[in-house]
């Protein structure tokens, strides 16, 4: 099962993060945390009931991190020809009922300032609780804050 969700997660990750940004993680990174007990996975393909075959059926992942009464939504990715149809909003909706299902109290995420996602966690009641000035150094335009949230559930 990992490694089918790992080949998932992976076409998604090539697809979705712009370079520029060094967000997106490399396939040994990913397999390493799917091997901690404590770190899940959502995988999604286009359509709600659409199963997935192959990896290529994946449009969208989120990988999550859960510790005590908390969870933390490391990465979350949407396939660009899949976005703006609710894949990503599916994605959210699934790991946050994931996250109470492990008795997680919160969610919280970290982001790089101005990512087009922020509408999507700000819709769902996500508030920004914190700020890292200059953490994302892959920009050409020079460093960009990240930007913490945090959801109670």
């Amino acid at each position: 099962m990992i490694d089918e969700s790992l080949d998932a997660i992976m076409h998604v990750m090539e697809q979705a993060f712009d370079p520029a940004y060094g967000e997106a993680w490399n396939r040994r990174q990913v397999g390493d945390a799917l091997m901690l007990p404590n770190t899940h996975c959502v995988v999604v393909g286009a359509e709600p009931a659409s199963p997935l075959r192959e990896p290529g059926d994946a449009a969208g992942f989120a990988l999550l991190r859960h510790a005590a009464d908390e969870e933390e939504l490391l990465l979350l990715a949407v396939s660009p020809q899949h976005r703006r149809r609710g894949v990503g909003r599916r994605l959210l909706v699934q790991a946050m009922l994931d996250a109470r299902a492990r008795g997680s109290a919160y969610l919280f995420l970290e982001m790089r300032d101005g990512n087009p996602a922020e509408f999507l966690y700000r819709e769902f009641g996500f508030e920004q609780i914190g700020r890292r000035p200059g953490y994302y150094r892959g920009a050409a335009d020079g460093p960009i804050d990240a930007v913490t949230f945090a959801k109670r559930l």
